[in-house]
């Protein structure tokens, strides 16, 4: 197996603050839910991947935005103290990424995301970035997507989320999909695609080869606290593991065991273990 320190991946997507309204249930349409709890903690599906990969062991750069105020300086200290290299990290005249959660005592969410800075990524500063792997998911503007897709050197991981539509050039680029169940069913040309990881809640995951399932794994039971970061957790994980070099089977338990222990977790960037503590479970 690779070294931690021998994975280098650099991580493209949104840096948001998540307001979390915690309620007993989810409200309905035009319903009012009282009694709830309120809390500030950083998020977005690219911070929270970048900072799942580097408490797993692995050397990360996230490309991103955030706002010149104070959100956004917070949510630098945070990825500063995970680990993550905020050099990339654009400062831009645009106030920080806002996500509005509401959870309920199952763990389910909804979630409004206000993209902010995530949305004014200057391409222009991005044309020295060559990664060696690269992470993303379809926050930021498509277009930087495809273009540091290409300019990587090695393993392309995307998280197709949110499900839109893909050009050949970035779909042909793209080494590993990740999705959940309902995702996969909205694309139809996942189906025959080189690698897809699908996971499937409590049921697990699966992988698909060129449309053939090669591996599945299970979903430990776990308390569930909150699914938010559990997804992006679960990115991170396999991954990481894959560019670890680790086996398909034992990359994708690895990553359902990193997403059991992400939903006991109440923050979106849950406290993980190196990924040695996962192999095995």
């Amino acid at each position: 197996m690779t070294p931690a320190e021998a994975v280098v991946l650099t991580v493209l997507g949104a840096v948001n603050l998540d307001l979390t309204a915690r309620v007993t249930a989810l409200p309905a349409a035009g319903e009012t839910v009282g009694g709830g709890s309120l809390s500030r903690e950083p998020g977005g599906k690219g911070a929270n991947q970048a900072v799942a990969a580097a408490r797993l062991g692995a050397r990360v750069r996230l490309v991103g935005a955030v706002g010149a105020d104070g959100e956004g300086a917070s949510m630098v200290s945070n990825l500063d103290a995970a680990g993550v290299d905020t050099s990339a990290l654009q400062r831009v005249d645009e106030p920080t990424g806002t996500a509005l959660i509401v959870v309920d005592d199952e763990g389910e969410n909804s979630i409004v995301v206000c993209p902010g800075a995530n949305g004014r990524i200057d391409p222009r500063r991005l044309q020295e970035e060559r990664p060696d792997a690269l992470l993303a998911q379809l926050e930021v503007d498509l277009r930087l997507v495809a273009d540091l897709a290409q300019r990587t050197s090695g393993l392309v991981a995307l998280n197709l989320s949110p499900v839109m539509p893909l050009d050949d050039g970035l779909r042909q680029r793209v080494d590993l999909f990740i999705v959940n169940e309902g995702e996969y069913a909205k694309v139809p040309y996942l189906a025959t695609a080189p690698l897809v990881a699908v996971t499937l809640g409590g049921d697990g995951a699966l992988l698909r080869r060129d449309g053939v399932v090669i591996a599945r794994a299970r979903a430990d039971a776990s308390t569930v606290v909150n699914t938010v970061g559990a997804g992006d957790a679960f990115a991170a994980a396999l991954t990481v593991a894959m560019l670890r070099g680790i086996d398909d089977a034992a990359a994708l338990q690895l990553a359902c065991n990193v997403g059991a222990a992400a939903v006991a977790d109440e923050r979106s960037q849950p406290l993980l273990q190196p990924l040695e503590a996962y192999l095995g479970i």
